[in-house]
């Protein structure tokens, strides 16, 4: 038996849930989990469902005749091999904790991607991910070279056939063209300190101000720097006892854990952009614990 997700997105009417599951039980499959949002703002439906082909018919089989279904309410659809792994090229700077994460997860198998490469801008994990069989591009970035610079990682990303880019604490901007080309794809995650406490050493900043509360965001990345749609966020809370260093400590684990919730919650299909939010909907049942994993 195979297990197919799918998504839909469309404008809010009556009939879009009957139409579904009417169709995929006269294809012989059983639905086991099923998620929905009316956004009664903007008047937007979305819906998540997991099911079983019990005839093994394939997605894409299954996804020809609901085409007829799908055209009376302007559905945008997909259907998703539950088995088939999400190509992701991961991109670092000089901070590794997110990307050591990254790859512990997915070395024991509970973070379930194919790394297809890491691209950074400094040799400093180099080794790390060789030792990892995984591919290692660098490109170097300066204010003169970025457009080539640029250029070089859209043809990494096309030739690794990547579908997901993720910005490992990577800490250079993209431009708006890449951004643009790129829409929905490119996940980043930054402290959650902004705007009060922007530049270097934010940590500190918090530190000095006394601030009791660390966090994280994962976000979407879009032309607007670090304003992106919003995936994934947490905090920890912290006291006047613990220093600086503390601060930056606590605030590596917190974005190495909503990172990984983040893309967990995307390569699963669980994420719908609904211009400037995210709907998220919950992991499915039999997936909750790898995707809390940390």
């Amino acid at each position: 038996m195979k297990n197919i997700v799918l998504t839909v997105a469309c404008k809010s009417t009556r009939g879009i849930v009957a139409a579904i599951s009417g169709y995929l039980a006269k294809a012989g499959c059983n639905i086991v989990d099923s998620s929905q949002f009316d956004d009664l703002d903007t008047g937007k439906f979305f819906m998540r469902i997991s099911f079983i082909s019990e005839e093994g018919t394939s997605g894409a089989e299954i996804a020809k005749g609901f085409a007829a279904v799908a055209a009376p309410f302007g559905m945008d659809f997909a259907f998703h091999d539950s088995e088939e792994r999400m190509k992701v090229l991961l991109m670092v700077s000089r901070f590794g904790h997110c990307l050591n994460d990254l790859l512990y997860r997915w070395k024991i198998g509970a973070l379930p991607i194919d790394i297809v490469g890491v691209v950074s801008n400094h040799f400093d994990y180099q080794k790390v991910v060789v030792n990892h069989d995984i591919p290692f591009h660098h490109i170097k970035v300066t204010k003169e070279n970025k457009p080539q610079a640029e250029a070089r990682l859209m043809e990494i990303v096309e030739q690794s056939e990547a579908e997901l880019v993720v910005l490992a604490r990577y800490m250079q901007v993209l431009s708006d063209q890449l951004c643009k080309k790129m829409s929905g794809r490119i996940i980043n995650i930054h402290h959650s300190f902004l705007p009060s406490f922007k530049g270097a050493n934010p940590y500190k900043q918090a530190y000095e101000r006394g601030v009791k509360l660390i966090g994280a965001t994962a976000h979407y990345v879009t032309a607007d720097l670090d304003e992106g749609p919003i995936i994934e966020q947490d905090i920890a809370r912290i006291t006047h006892a613990q220093s600086a260093e503390d601060y930056v400590s606590i605030g590596r684990d917190v974005e190495s854990q909503v990172l990984a919730r983040a893309i967990h919650a995307h390569i699963h299909h669980r994420c719908f952009i609904n211009g400037n939010r995210v709907v998220v909907f919950p992991p499915s049942p039999g997936s909750y614990a790898s995707e809390r994993m940390g």
